[in-house]
């Protein structure tokens, strides 16, 4: 299974409203180990970077100036998440700027980032399943796992998204164990449970429980007008 653990920067927090992505941060996952392959592209979004996202991020205009565009990037990017499972925090976020930048080019065969995965997992909306009323941050989440975030004194893609995959291995750890194995036949596991269960102890009704019973179900009997179920399959007494 090949996962990518996708994150990114923006001008700002409204892509209807014009803001553009300014930085992406790729690392991939087979078989949930990290491969070593990664893709991480600063970009010029055409337009300012205001002060407030600047001091989040740290990514001026005069930093991005000379960086490609989206659209000098989007073949190469669209070639990496192709078919694979997207990890992402706040993923509806991350979705709408990338699928808003995928709409301004003109290629019919990268119309979004969701066309081109084959799924998207939320692990912001994970964690809020696991861990209700708690703060779940990347950094948070750092904490709650034992993850070192020292080197986070800014929000970055690539960063981010090496942090995020730590986090997501380690909050799925565990699932695997919860699938049953089904590679034995089950004739064998059958096998293995009578061969291991101990001999049952049988206990003969004495003769006196026996008088005791046949009285009962005369009663019985003849308080239903002889429709006593234990008689009428042919049971004792």
């Amino acid at each position: 299974m090949r996962q990518i653990v996708l994150d990114t920067e923006t001008t700002g927090l409204y892509a209807r409203n014009g803001d553009r992505v300014i930085e992406i941060g790729c690392v991939e996952l087979v078989d949930r180990k990290p491969t070593g392959r990664r893709l991480h592209r600063y970009l010029n979004p055409e337009r300012d970077v205001p002060i407030e996202a600047q001091r989040i991020h740290g990514l001026t205009d005069e930093f991005l100036a000379d960086k490609p565009k989206f659209r000098e990037v989007a073949a190469e990017l669209a070639d990496f998440i192709r078919d694979a499972e997207l990890i992402i925090h706040n993923a509806g976020f991350d979705m709408e700027f990338l699928d808003a930048e995928f709409a301004l080019l003109d290629n019919a065969g990268m119309t979004s980032a969701k066309a081109l995965s084959a799924h998207v997992v939320d692990t912001l909306k994970m964690a809020r399943d696991l861990r209700p009323g708690k703060r779940n941050s990347l950094d948070a989440l750092c904490a709650e796992y034992g993850i070192d975030n020292s080197n986070r004194q800014f929000h970055g893609a690539l960063l981010d998204a090496q942090l995020l995959a730590e986090v997501y291995l380690a909050m799925t750890r565990g699932q695997e164990s919860l699938m049953m194995e089904i590679d034995e036949p089950m004739t064998e596991v059958a096998a293995f449970a009578l061969a291991n269960r101990p001999a049952l102890r049988v206990l003969r009704a004495q003769d006196a429980e026996l008088a005791d019973h046949a009285r009962i179900l005369g009663e019985i009997d003849k308080e239903s007008q002889g429709k006593c179920l234990w008689r009428a399959v042919g049971g004792a007494g």
